[in-house]
């Protein structure tokens, strides 16, 4: 138990360390009008405060992600703790600080739009086609997976495909109304609701003496699985996630000075980093080891475990309690990917969405789409979405860097981990029988050598733009914070 909670020190530490040496790094401007002021439509830019733009940004970031890849990861063992404390700390919540200040700067856009201005206009193409499929995978997966939850909650009372129809219709209603109708008024007592169900399942672990193994590079882990690559995209959200890059931005446009953006961005993610160590720990600890985590997983899933060490923990009530706040995770991510990709089209399109109307016959067709999706077999699509997910983190870290390099800042912060990861998720696609199914040896050689190639490219690239005075910027003008 001391290395659970000695992981959960040092990511609260972080915050208050590493994250206030990001913030100064970065360079707050505390009388720079925001986006949500500078674009104020009544729909997607709407001012809001500190405390709700936090826990709603909690809840677009979650997912499943730091409660299903955590509990999956605790497959490994003590070391899925390292990752997790790692990786948050100086990949992904320096990955969500970033990917939100800079779109703050540049009125609200989102990574499409970054990539276009930052790594060139061919990148505009690429990532929004990557951005767009990457959200309906999230979207698609975030039907099923809360519509199967609830069944099994309800007893199988309700049609499962009842429920898909109602998540479908609030995905709908979310995706089209003004951010401020149901996302602001909903997302705080969801937020709330996550919080108490993660820290009730920890602090009863902790009450009980749960048997939460200590840190052991021999400890168990999958058999004929290496622990490098695979770990880092069985655990994202909770440590790393480029789904976070297409989630910022929301609250970009909301955030009503620059000083909130080390709470909502940077502190939210340390909090999502909480949750997935309290996840990984139950996992570890409530089921007798690999073996017994193991046999669970394969008879029902993720959501098993979270029901029966919810239960176990937290008894009837407090245990579907706790579970409602895990259906609650991929409902509120859910939505907001489907409010992503629609304002992420629309701004590739530049058609303006105050109008109603603007904003439907976007919206339609991905729905359409995300109904076909569903009929699609979910381990596929998870396996394709992990890989998405870490590939898209990995241009939003390089957006960082080049942005920082060209304001002559400390552009390791984010080039270091981007660099790491750029090595990974090359080395998976190239090993892994959803891509080229390579030998583990000549995939590491194809990572290291692809991934020097690239950056290559980036330095090449920076030094231009640094020499060309890139604007990092919009021009505001006229116009003073609130």
């Amino acid at each position: 138990m001391y290395t659970f909670l000695a992981g959960i020190a040092l990511l609260i530490i972080g915050y208050f360390t590493y994250g206030k040496f990001i913030e100064k790094m970065f360079g707050v401007k505390e009388d720079r009008a925001t986006p949500a002021y500078v674009n104020n439509d009544g729909v997607d830019y709407v001012p809001m405060s500190t405390s709700k733009n936090s826990l709603i940004q909690l809840l677009n970031i979650a997912g499943t992600g730091p409660v299903f890849g955590p509990i999956m990861g605790a497959l490994y063992g003590p070391v899925a703790f390292i990752w997790i404390v790692i990786g948050c700390i100086f990949a992904g919540a320096v990955h969500d600080y970033l990917t939100g200040m800079i779109s703050i700067r540049n009125r609200g856009a989102h990574l499409p739009e970054l990539a276009s201005k930052f790594l060139g206009k061919v990148m505009k193409h690429v990532v929004n086609a990557f951005a767009v499929l990457l959200l309906l995978l999230v979207g698609t997966v975030f039907v099923s997976t809360p519509a199967s939850l609830l069944h099994v909650l309800m007893d199988g009372k309700i049609a499962l495909g009842i429920i898909i129809a109602a998540i479908f219709i609030y995905y709908i209603a979310a995706t089209l109304l003004p951010v401020d109708k149901i996302i602001g008024r909903l997302y705080p007592y969801f937020g709330a609701l996550l919080l108490i169900s993660a820290l009730g399942v920890g602090i009863g672990m902790v009450v009980t003496g749960a048997p939460i193994p200590e840190l052991s590079l021999t400890n168990f882990h999958p058999a004929n699985a290496p622990i490098l690559p695979l770990l880092f995209f069985t655990i994202s959200c909770g440590a790393l996630s480029g789904f976070h890059a297409t989630q910022t931005p929301i609250i970009s446009r909301t955030t009503q000075n620059e000083k909130q953006g080390r709470k909502i961005f940077y502190g939210m993610m340390i909090t999502e980093g909480v949750i997935a160590m309290i996840w990984a720990a139950a996992g570890m600890s409530l089921f007798n080891g690999y073996n017994g985590l193991n046999d669970i997983l394969a008879a029902g899933g993720p959501g098993a475990v979270v029901s029966q060490a919810s239960t176990a923990l937290l008894g009837a009530i407090g245990g579907t309690l706790a579970v409602l706040g895990v259906v609650v995770l991929p409902i509120t991510s859910g939505d907001t990917a489907f409010r992503s990709a629609r304002m992420i089209i629309a701004e590739y399109l530049n058609i303006a969405q105050k109008k109603f109307s603007s904003r439907l016959w976007i919206a339609v067709p991905l729905f359409v789409i995300s109904a076909v999706l569903t009929q699609i077999d979910f381990n596929l699509l998870w396996r394709y979405f992990s890989w998405a997910n870490q590939a898209t983190a990995v241009i939003a870290l390089f957006v960082g860097a080049m942005y920082l390099y060209i304001a002559k800042k400390n552009y390791f912060t984010a080039l270091v981990p981007g660099s790491f990861m750029l090595v990974m998720v090359i080395t998976y696609i190239l090993n892994a029988p959803i891509g080229f199914g390579l030998s583990m040896t000549t995939s590491w050689i194809g990572g290291f050598i692809g991934a020097a190639v690239l950056i290559g490219f980036f330095f090449r690239a920076a030094k231009k733009a640094r020499a060309n005075n890139m604007p990092l910027e919009d021009d505001i003008t006229g116009w003073k914070v609130a």
